[in-house]
């Protein structure tokens, strides 16, 4: 007699590996190990060609797992990019993840096929496959090395918006495979991909900023769940009508980014949930991939890397780039930070699943230029940025934690001043927060302070501030960084 069921040892497992690669990851940053690459390590060590401990080999359930952690991983990033980074870096960003991700694929392709005698359709997919810079990898690298602003924003906007086109890419060349698509059937695709994702992106996220600013009591404190419905409202209705749903939900979390401060306190909600998401996409790819087939195909793999990294990439953003007069040392920090992770290996999966003769090849391929590119890139770009002299603006960006107090129409806003800032060392009476708002309490180091007129502000104080409910997210940080 048992009360057991076939998913204990299952939840068991996926636990313990969780538990251990969280914790994990906090000892590799000592030593600037990407998590990613641990969690990669641990689907494999218990894999098939490891320890065996799970026996997995389908690439279409991966496909799925993947496709809802990159929903969960964009519309996180799109919440984290302020939205005024579209008058900054849009145009360019733009022509990086359409003009930019075709010149790549076409560089990687043609010297596949002249360097390795790749067939021309085989290496057409696999230069389509890893043309993309990745979401995932790009937004946790940035957490970790910040770069200047524009460069940061430029490389957060192209790996949010470049999917489409790859996608385009990818299963244009598998058609292409099956058969032979006209002119007007990728004409067709492209449009449909870009026009309907920009559309229901924006939309969805236009009708859920109206939503958030009506929600009130018990609802208002549901926002983590309420965001995580829309973002999978926004990528269905994109993904369903024929366009690109991870542009949709990406586009939705910009948008709600600059809505009503009450919509901005769950980003650190999403984050958890980025991470996690990131945690088990990586875990699964981990699983499927056969190590002892690596070894086979790991010299072409490598060549690969090298062209892409070092030839394919520099010269797409150099042709994309140089009519800007961006400098040219900033344009090797952006070369270098196009990193590579998840999307180029779900993009994998597709010749796989479609039966194409290569797409094992294809796979094994991408999966060791994934490897390399968040091993290599990943942990260098602040390093190569302080190298070249592309160093972060000495002031930091203010995000505040925000929790709503409906009852008296205000939020509780705690925020830090940084390093900096005009306020270290003046009193609250010469500047006030802006919009009637009022310090209550000062956390320095150990001490709690209740400030008065004359209390003086110091870099790394944390503030609750009593602010009346607006929309006016950037008075704060105003506040904190404007001359004073």
């Amino acid at each position: 007699m048992s009360s057991g069921f076939a998913v204990d040892s299952g939840v068991l497992l996926v636990g313990i590996l969780l538990l251990v690669g969280v914790v994990g990851s906090g000892l590799a940053a000592r030593f600037r190990i990407p998590s990613l690459l641990l969690f990669l390590g641990l689907g494999m060590l218990v894999a098939d060609d490891g320890l065996a401990l799970v026996r997995f080999n389908d690439a279409a359930l991966t496909q799925n797992i993947a496709t809802v952690a990159l929903v969960v991983i964009l519309f996180e990033g799109g919440l984290g990019t302020d939205p005024r980074a579209f008058r900054s870096a849009g145009i360019p960003a733009g022509f990086l993840a359409t003009v930019g991700v075709v010149i790549t694929a076409g560089l990687v392709a043609g010297s596949a096929w002249l360097l390795l005698g790749l067939e021309p359709v085989t290496a057409l997919l696999l230069g389509s496959v890893v043309a993309s810079t990745d979401a995932a990898a790009v937004f946790a690298a940035l957490r970790s090395e910040p770069l200047p602003q524009r460069t940061q924003r430029l490389l957060q906007l192209e790996s949010g918006m470049n999917d489409p086109v790859a996608v385009l890419l990818t299963i244009g060349m598998v058609e292409v495979w099956r058969g032979d698509p006209s002119a007007a059937d990728w004409t067709v695709f492209l449009a449909a991909q870009l026009g309907l994702g920009v559309v229901a992106g924006l939309g969805v996220g236009w009708a859920a900023r109206r939503l958030i600013a009506l929600l009130t009591g018990p609802a208002a404190s549901s926002l983590g769940v309420i965001t995580l419905a829309i973002a999978a409202i926004s990528y269905g209705t994109a993904a369903i009508c024929g366009g690109s749903g991870f542009l949709a939900v990406y586009l939705t979390g910009v948008v709600l980014a600059g809505a009503p401060r009450s919509a901005r306190g769950v980003l650190y909600f999403h984050e958890g949930l980025a991470a996690t998401a990131q945690s088990v996409l990586f875990l699964v790819l981990g699983l499927l991939v056969f190590p002892s087939r690596l070894v086979d195909n790991l010299a072409t793999a490598i060549l690969v890397a090298a062209v892409l990294i070092l030839l394919a990439r520099p010269l797409a953003v150099v042709s994309i780039l140089a009519w800007s007069k961006t400098p040219i040392r900033e344009m090797a920090v952006i070369s270098w930070g196009g990193l590579r992770g998840a999307v180029p290996v779900v993009l994998a999966t597709i010749p796989f699943t479609a039966g194409h003769p290569d797409g094992s090849l294809i796979f094994d391929i991408t999966f060791v230029v994934v490897v390399l590119s968040v091993a290599v890139q990943a942990p260098t770009v602040g390093a190569l940025a302080r190298r070249l002299g592309v160093s972060t603006e000495a002031r930091t960006s203010v995000r505040p934690e925000i929790v709503p107090v409906d009852a008296l129409g205000a939020d509780l806003v705690e925020i830090t001043i940084p390093d900096g800032s005009p306020l270290d060392a003046i009193a609250l009476r010469d500047s006030p927060p802006p919009g009637g708002s009022r310090v209550a309490v000062i956390r320095r180091a150990d001490d709690t302070i209740v400030p008065d007129g004359d209390t003086r502000l110091s870099a790394g104080d944390v503030l609750l501030v009593i602010a009346p409910r607006s929309d006016d997210l950037d008075a704060m940080e105003r506040w904190t960084h404007d001359d004073v």
